[in-house]
């Protein structure tokens, strides 16, 4: 197979990427990435002189060049996203433009080249928030609350409308939130425990009560190669491993295991519109054959040890980040 990856620089793309040439020998992949803040190279650099890999800087948005590229291949993924919630609310125009009219301009290569499969990987919050009990089917109306969320939801859309217009079966997954190594170091998990490895204490929006789903990245991307390959073109499928948990106890498990108490939170002002809980049901992506195969709790401990040993990739881009905030560093214009 030759599998074309949108966004493979990013946290999960350069799991998944990592995780298919690691178990199957036979797969060719091209990471197509545009290398914006969140998109680290670092992220795969011991696949650099792997001879099935291979990289390609573009934008989605770039329909010539995207029509060069993609019909090389024989599968598509599609991570490619600007992710940050709280972005999106301060710059929703980047999130259209990525997420909407690249993902519609991908769709559309894909669809003319031919390709026999396309994958896109969307987000549990566009279904908005549901109260205890229940968890969203794959059915459910969406009902995204946020610029990123509703962005996402769109994208899903187009997806369908492929389908039910042309003809041309898109699959879709959401996902809950995922947490491992790569993870940039402006999102929660790994936000917390890059400042507590600095002796910094941790901002926890609100009273923490929000509640999320936490699945671990080398779980997840397992579940995506499984939807990718043996699941049925034009399906929704959600994925998450079914760790709910509120953002205070989440903070407290992490506080735990670096032998610190709640003086080191700080509560913050919470952000508007924040969604109280996710939950999603997975019935369907395990009736092909997947599960979970690591425990929140060691794949914590993992991911906290992993952070540990590899600040040469974290020290960088949190530095880098802390400058922009006190605009020492200026955002990278759009090409």
């Amino acid at each position: 197979m030759r599998l074309l990856v949108t966004g493979g620089a990013g946290f999960i793309g350069s799991n998944f990427i990592r995780h298919v040439l690691t178990t199957q020998p036979e797969v060719r992949v091209t990471n197509f990435d545009k290398l914006t803040y969140a998109g680290n190279l670092a992220s795969l650099r011991d696949l650099e002189d792997d001879p099935r890999y291979r990289f390609i800087r573009g934008d989605l948005v770039d329909s010539e060049l995207l029509a060069q590229v993609v019909p090389e291949h024989d599968a598509v993924v599609n991570f490619a996203a600007e992710s940050h919630v709280d972005r999106s609310i301060t710059a929703s125009g980047d999130f259209i433009n990525a997420n909407v009219l690249g993902a519609n301009s991908l769709f559309s290569a894909a669809m003319h080249a031919g390709v026999e499969r396309v994958l896109h990987i969307s987000s549990d919050e566009t279904y908005g928030s549901i109260p205890e009990p229940g968890s969203f089917r794959e059915g459910d109306a969406l009902e995204p609350n946020s610029p990123y969320s509703a962005s996402k939801a769109s994208a899903d859309l187009f997806a369908r409308a492929y389908g039910v217009t042309y003809g041309y079966p898109i699959t879709v997954t959401r996902t809950a939130n995922n947490f491992g190594p790569y993870h940039f170091p402006e999102k929660a998990i790994p936000l917390f425990v890059t400042n507590l490895l600095d002796g910094h204490q941790v901002p926890l929006y609100g009273t923490g009560a929000n509640v999320r789903d936490w699945t671990y990245v080398l779980d997840n991307v397992a579940a995506q190669w499984l939807v990718l390959t043996e699941g049925k073109p034009g399906e929704i499928y959600n994925v998450g491993a079914g760790n709910e948990m509120s953002n205070r106890d989440l903070t407290l498990c992490i506080l735990e295991r670096f032998g610190m108490g709640e003086e080191m939170i700080r509560l913050v002002a919470d952000r508007p519109g924040h969604d109280l809980r996710y939950s999603v049901d997975t019935t369907k992506v395990r009736a092909l054959g997947w599960k979970p195969e690591h425990s929140f709790q060691e794949a914590l401990d993992a991911t906290i040890e992993w952070y540990r040993s590899n600040e040469w990739w974290w020290r960088p881009l949190k530095d880098d980040g802390a400058s922009r905030r006190q605009g020492l560093v200026k955002e990278p214009s759009a090409p």
